[in-house]
């Protein structure tokens, strides 16, 4: 942006005319459409309107960039070749190159989703580009991907279906073969004009200020991603955007919070309340949260507290886990070290309100076994929210014996 303030005398004046003049027809068409009800393809006329005019004056020899020759050609079928030599040579490039072209798609998908409120199956648009590259690669064909400019300009031409891209398809074999010399003169400062039109237009003002103004998470979000799109690249924005949702959301995703739960004399568990005196033999817990990788550090500091505390008159400690959700070994291992700790200490650990994928994880990883016969009580759908615990209640008495508070 700067290089090009600073250089402002260097523009192209009869360049800047023909990309503005495209502007200007393009929105004469739509008012035009607006008015007489009309279906008149604007962005298609307005650039035709230019290119005649460059072709003309032949406006291309007083600077103005045209696209130049075309091969008037299809492109052929052959088997791409296949060795182990370009596949370790290209796979990483190949690889990113596919990452950031579904994430492309996925976002221009999303972002016109929004606008026309048709149903996004993203397995269906991530099979269908990989079904079109791998039977592009047959041809020739650069690898393809939804565009932050052709899809925009597609939807914004009227298109609403999948067909619209089949005649789009069927247009440039046209052109191509057919008008390849009057495509020639077409001005890129025109194709600049209608890609600046179709962003203005992309844009969701009522969106954007939605997402800035709802959470600071979202409003650091759109702001970085629309830093990027300035300082590295539009398509690398993307990429970059998803990686900071990342960043920024593994850290609230990792909290892992914690109450402390008593039995009143009238048998029910509740949370514990300021007033209310624990006993020190049998403490229970619910611990609630994703239980992945990144909650690992908060979990293992939580566990530590409660071995703390455990430590000095404890018999029984029970960990209430219904909320425990997407368990990995990394918070096995965790639970494993706090279980370690509390045999050492001769401690029991019971676990409630386990849910069967957590016991599933928990089976496979050994810490059942090590845990103990009976130590596990499962959470039932029985229309009493506290069954296990109680259950888990009972049997800690049964180890607690007459040692109790």
């Amino acid at each position: 942006v700067w290089l090009t303030l600073s250089h402002i005398e260097d523009t192209n004046r009869v360049a800047l005319v023909i990309g503005l003049g495209t502007v200007a027809l393009a929105l004469l068409l739509r008012l035009i459409n607006i008015r007489y009800q009309l279906r008149l393809p604007e962005l298609l006329l307005a650039l035709i309107c230019t290119t005649a005019i460059v072709s003309s004056y032949r406006l291309d020899q007083q600077g103005v960039k045209i696209v130049g020759a075309i091969p008037a050609q299809l492109p052929s079928f052959a088997l791409p070749k296949i060795d182990l030599e370009s596949v370790h040579k290209l796979g990483s490039s190949a690889l990113a190159i596919a990452l950031l072209g579904l994430l492309e798609a996925i976002s221009m998908a999303k972002a016109i989703a929004a606008v026309t409120r048709q149903k996004l199956d993203i397995n269906q648009q991530c099979l269908s580009e990989g079904v079109a590259n791998v039977v592009g690669s047959m041809f020739h064909c650069f690898p393809g991907s939804g565009s932050l400019t052709r899809s925009t300009i597609n939807q914004q031409s009227g298109g609403r279906t999948q067909w619209s891209g089949v005649i789009s398809a069927i247009a440039i074999a046209v052109t191509v073969l057919l008008l390849a010399p009057y495509a020639y003169f077409i001005p890129k400062a025109g194709l600049a004009g209608i890609l600046m039109l179709s962003a203005w237009r992309l844009v969701d003002r009522h969106q954007l200020f939605y997402y800035l103004r709802t959470t600071r998470f979202d409003m650091w979000i759109v702001l970085l991603t629309a830093v990027s799109a300035v300082a590295v690249s539009v398509e690398f924005c993307v990429l970059i955007g998803v990686f900071l949702s990342f960043v920024l959301y593994v850290p609230q995703a990792a909290r892992v919070p914690i109450t402390e739960l008593v039995l009143t004399p009238e048998r029910v568990v509740r949370e514990r309340l300021p007033n209310d005196v624990p006993c020190k033999r049998i403490r229970i817990y619910s611990l609630e949260g994703e239980f992945f990788f990144g909650a690992a550090p908060e979990l293992e500091q939580i566990l530590d507290s409660i071995a703390e505390k455990m430590e000095a008159e404890g018999r029984v400690v029970i960990l209430r886990l219904k909320r425990a959700r997407n368990p990995d070994a990394v918070c096995m291992s965790v639970l494993e070290r706090f279980n370690e700790r509390m045999h050492d200490a001769n401690i029991a650990v019971l676990m409630c309100g386990v849910r069967p994928d957590l016991t599933k994880v928990i089976n496979s990883s050994g810490l059942l076994a090590r845990l103990g016969p009976g130590r596990i009580f499962m959470f039932e759908e029985t229309g009493k929210f506290w069954t296990s615990t109680l259950e888990a209640m009972r049997f800690a008495y049964e180890l607690v014996g007459n040692d109790l508070c």
